[in-house]
């Protein structure tokens, strides 16, 4: 087993499978038939589909991306939710009777229905095999994290070796579950645009969603070094160099109101988690050796791969093979130009031009870090 590395894939919706393209780099740059490089898979949202599809072919990491790649580059929107008329219009109704205090309790509101996403992830993952890949010690844990609208916590649901135990505190927690799609369904569970979902007595929701710490849960786990793989162009070099611009601004539409809250939820967290890491670590070096030793529960080492390109340009020009119908939704949230719903539609373009340009790009990406990529599992026990 890898020695305690964690590889950490953040939600993002449809921006996951930029994810995929790091991966898949990293598979033929690794020997043919190694297993998984990673003793802790931390997800996140879509990010926890594709920690999960590692962790049930752990036994080959190579063929663990070969397979994610395949399912993204075929990915279609009816997949993952029903566009149909009938669908949106009645979670619109659901929403007014709800101020109302008329809706009904055992139903909950969102604008799509993503029942497809169950049936993608039955047909495509044995979670029978998580369970192999800890007793045959090539995966320590993995971590799906959802937030619960009962009690506001983040909650991580684990399955890990005996050794892992549960936490509490600080509004978020830790607990041993035996994982199935229910938690994936949570954990992807968008507010107002997919159903809350319910595991046990609790409903829950995007795990994003009052995630203060991405890093956290891997922290938990035991994790000593760190691969990150991002969904945003902010740590791009060309981002940093760009100069201010001062554009002309009209009131935000709702399209753009929701693609700021969605960055929010599933860029910005993890960008401060990085930037704080960073700056402590940085701090920890400078130090004597015999205070370093203090200070050991850190990760050693981070490593962070993030798109070199700003993933809403990219989908800006994917925007037309949206289904119609998602579209005429997002142009009455006040998206009046395709700039206004860019941001929000990143997350929602499920089709496959996008989804596979998103993976060309981060596959271009890892292959420029292939030198710090190999460097990072340089030695691992």
């Amino acid at each position: 087993m890898p020695n305690n590395n964690a590889l950490i894939l953040s939600g993002g919706g449809a921006r996951a499978a930029y994810q995929v393209g790091v991966l898949s780099a990293m598979g033929k740059m690794l020997p043919k038939n190694t297993p998984l490089p990673f003793s802790i898979l931390c997800g996140t949202s879509a990010g926890a589909l594709n920690a999960t599809m590692l962790a049930s072919h752990a036994n080959n990491f190579s063929k663990a991306v070969s397979t994610l790649a395949f399912v993204w580059r075929h990915l279609t929107p009816d997949q993952i939710y029903s566009v149909g008329r009938w669908p949106v219009a009645s979670s619109v109704t659901k929403t007014l009777l709800s101020l109302f205090h008329l809706h009904n309790s055992d139903t909950s509101i969102a604008l799509m229905d993503n029942t497809p996403l169950k049936e993608l992830l039955t047909n495509h993952l044995d979670f029978s095999r998580i369970n192999t890949a800890i007793e045959n010690k090539q995966l320590k844990a993995l971590a799906i994290t959802a937030m619960s609208y009962s009690t506001g916590e983040s909650t991580t649901f684990f399955q890990g070796s005996q050794d892992l135990q549960p936490w509490k505190g600080n509004r978020r927690k830790g607990v041993i579950a035996d994982l199935g799609v229910d938690h994936l369904l949570a954990s992807s569970a968008i507010p107002t645009i997919f159903p809350a979902h319910k595991i046990q007595n609790h409903y829950y929701g995007d795990g994003a969603i009052r995630q203060k710490s991405a890093i956290y849960p891997a922290l938990k786990l035991g994790a000593e070094k760190l691969f990150i793989i991002g969904v945003s162009g902010n740590r791009s070099p060309k981002k940093w160099s760009a100069p201010d611009i001062d554009v002309e601004s009209s009131a935000p539409s709702m399209a753009q109101i929701l693609g700021q809250l969605l960055n929010s939820a599933f860029i910005d967290n993890l960008e401060d988690d990085i930037y704080q890491l960073e700056i402590m670590n940085n701090l920890i070096r400078d130090l004597p050796k015999e205070k370093r030793a203090n200070h050991q529960n850190l990760p050693t080492e981070t490593l962070i791969i993030s798109p070199s390109e700003e993933l809403n340009e990219i989908a800006h020009h994917y925007l037309a093979t949206l289904p119609k119908k998602i579209r005429v939704l997002l142009k009455a949230a006040g998206g009046s130009t395709s700039e206004k719903t860019s941001s929000a539609a990143s997350y929602l373009l499920f089709t496959p031009q996008y989804c596979r340009a998103l993976i060309e790009l981060g596959h271009k990406d890892a292959m420029w870090e292939k030198d710090r990529i190999l460097a990072f599992f340089e030695n691992n026990g």
